[in-house]
């Protein structure tokens, strides 16, 4: 028998007479269907679906985790929540606001509302450039007129100090350069904070560095934040709610501490097993060990 998803139902709102803001983020039933390359003259390849039915609502000002393996469809739902692919089915709502047949030029309100943090920080960063160029990049867009003011405060913000505009990219450390990438994304007062494993790819040492910056300039803007991440202990340090995708699918979501502590579903408790800890190392166990567990 095939196990069903646990995952919990979207959130009605307040009906006590007043009317709750509309949901930051609000996905609805969205599928996303990738078609393979034909293999056979006289038949179709069958295609890949990436996603699921995947639903949730992310109230304002939530910190709101998405964690699953990889090829699980999170980087997926991430492009489709910043207008940057289209779902197959569903809708998605930001602000209230359905974008799912936005044309690029109505892709301005999401770009306003919502920005990105992503993996590599050394990849997302234009080498040839400053560091004030490169966070000022938004602001240009959006005709800013005082940029140099804008861009020492944000350097400032994320610890690194007003003289760092004027070093490019290699001269920063892993961890320096997460934090302008950060920068960059809070130029344009965005109200939406997407992070994409924004420190699988930094040493463990400022891993935790770079999340309380995150949850402090999120708690201090009073931004809403999607943090993605393969790292159910990570996810656990910085959000209040929790999703766990499984082949494109929501399988279970809840507060953060309840889905750690008491896991549904089998799969959550699956990944929960594979945290690495110094016990359970110690001990022997193996990959294969966490699979057959």
């Amino acid at each position: 028998m095939t196990e069903q998803p646990t995952s919990a139902p979207l959130e009605p709102g307040s009906r006590t007479g007043s009317v709750d803001p509309a949901p930051a983020i609000s996905v609805r039933d969205v599928t996303r269907d990738y078609r393979r390359p034909r293999t056979s003259l006289r038949h179709p390849s069958p295609p890949v679906h990436a996603l699921r039915g995947v639903s949730f609502a992310i109230p304002q000002g939530q910190r709101f985790g998405i964690v699953g393996e990889s090829g699980c469809g999170k980087s997926t739902l991430l492009r489709i929540l910043a207008g940057l692919d289209r779902p197959t089915g569903g809708s998605v709502a930001i602000d209230g606001r359905d974008i799912t047949g936005f044309r690029e030029r109505q892709l301005r309100f999401v770009r306003e509302r919502l920005q990105l943090v992503f993996q590599d920080p050394m990849s997302s960063l234009d080498p040839r450039m400053r560091v004030g160029d490169i966070v000022a990049e938004p602001l240009v867009a959006q005709g800013h007129p005082n940029r140099e003011e804008r861009v020492a405060e944000l350097l400032d913000a994320v610890g690194l100090g007003a003289d760092a505009a004027d070093r490019y990219p290699h001269q920063f450390s892993g961890g320096q350069r997460q934090r302008i990438s950060i920068a960059r994304a809070l130029a344009p007062r965005p109200k939406i904070i997407v992070a994409d494993e924004p420190v699988s790819a930094l040493d463990v040492s400022v891993r935790a560095q770079v999340l309380n910056l995150i949850a402090d300039l999120v708690e201090e803007l009073s931004l809403t934040l999607v943090f993605v991440s393969h790292d159910l202990s990570v996810v656990r340090h910085v959000c209040d709610r929790v999703a766990v995708m499984h082949a494109g699918q929501i399988v279970e979501s809840g507060p953060t501490e309840q889905v750690y502590e008491e896991p549904q579903h089998s799969y959550t408790r699956r990944l929960i097993a594979a945290v690495p800890t110094l016990g359970r190392a110690l001990s022997g166990v193996s990959a294969a060990d966490l699979n057959r567990e």
